[in-house]
């Protein structure tokens, strides 16, 4: 499956592959699609997750089988239906769904931010909505369920413990982070390693309109020694994000960070294209702090 073309240039599309659970219309980025497979029978594996139905093996590559249906509390059924074959945070995970309806492209500003009712601090299954054929496709935040049945695939906290005592540091760091889960426990973290000033926003969106702000203003970097952003953010997307920044004579010389779930050999090669300075997959908190402990370091001011 050829994936995610309009990531390329940083456009602010994205692919949506529309699926089903029951009557309930649902998406995925394309981005986390390594395939899809007719169901195959599964072996069970004692004392796992109650939503984890099992392993198989297909080209000699074991992958878990969850049962997406099991997962978000909704009536499970006899239908065979097909394995969304995924690959995010180094994992290859397959969601057992009922049905394939197709791909759609869609723009980050089409996707709905669900209010604070669905997606509170806690965490929520739903990244986004959109409006599709007079129905509602709910994008579901597929790293929130994988960690939800299995914690230690989140951000790896205990990394920042392993570093120790810190000097507090005054280097203003912007984020872009849509879930707020993430975003709490990234700020956390880096205020745990010493960053103390940091500027939260919740998309691309956001976090542009800051630097445009501190670029009126006149002193733009200093004003951000750092930028972190996600890249499946709705308005806009962090390869948009980094695109604009880094084709900007003044805002390119902040560093920017992609600390995503989707970074793998193809989005590595698209946001170095891109100009992003360093690219991370999500459970590498430890990593991130080296990352951006050297990049303010070499800054250019």
């Amino acid at each position: 499956m050829d994936t995610n073309i309009l990531l390329e240039s940083g456009t602010n599309e994205l692919e949506i592959l529309e699926f089903t659970l029951g009557s309930s219309h649902y998406g995925i980025n394309v981005a986390k699609i390594r395939e899809i497979l007719t169901y195959q029978e599964v072996t069970p594996v004692p004392n796992t997750h109650p939503s984890v139905e099992g392993i198989f093996m297909p080209r000699d590559t074991m992958i878990t089988v969850i049962n997406l249906k099991h997962s978000l509390g909704m009536e499970e059924t006899d239908e065979k239906g097909l394995f969304i074959i995924t690959n995010f945070n180094k994992l290859d995970i397959a969601f057992h769904v009922d049905q394939v309806i197709g791909i759609h492209r869609v723009s980050w500003e089409e996707i709905i931010k669900p209010d604070s009712t669905l997606n509170g601090q806690d965490g929520s299954v739903s990244t986004g909505v959109i409006k599709m054929d007079n129905k509602l496709v709910v994008i579901l935040d597929f790293e929130s369920i994988v960690s939800e049945i299995s914690p230690e695939t989140g951000l790896r906290v205990a990394d920042i413990d392993e570093i120790g005592e810190r000097e507090r540091s005054d280097s203003p760091i912007l984020i872009a982070e849509d879930s707020p889960l993430l975003s709490k426990l990234i700020t956390d973290c880096l205020r745990k390693a010493g960053y103390v000033k940091l500027i939260v926003t919740a998309n691309g969106q956001e976090a542009w309109d800051k630097l445009l702000e501190f670029k009126e203003a006149g002193n733009p970097t200093e004003m951000v020694h750092c930028i972190i952003t996600d890249i499946e953010m709705p308005l806009m997307d962090g390869h948009r994000l980094t695109k604009l920044v880094k084709t900007d004579d003044v805002l390119r010389k902040i560093p920017l960070v992609i600390f995503s779930s989707l970074v793998n050999d193809e989005m590595r090669r698209k946001g170095r294209q891109l100009g992003a300075d360093a690219q991370l997959t999500k459970p590498e908190i430890g990593s991130l702090v080296d990352a951006i402990d050297q990049l303010i370091e070499n800054r250019e001011v």
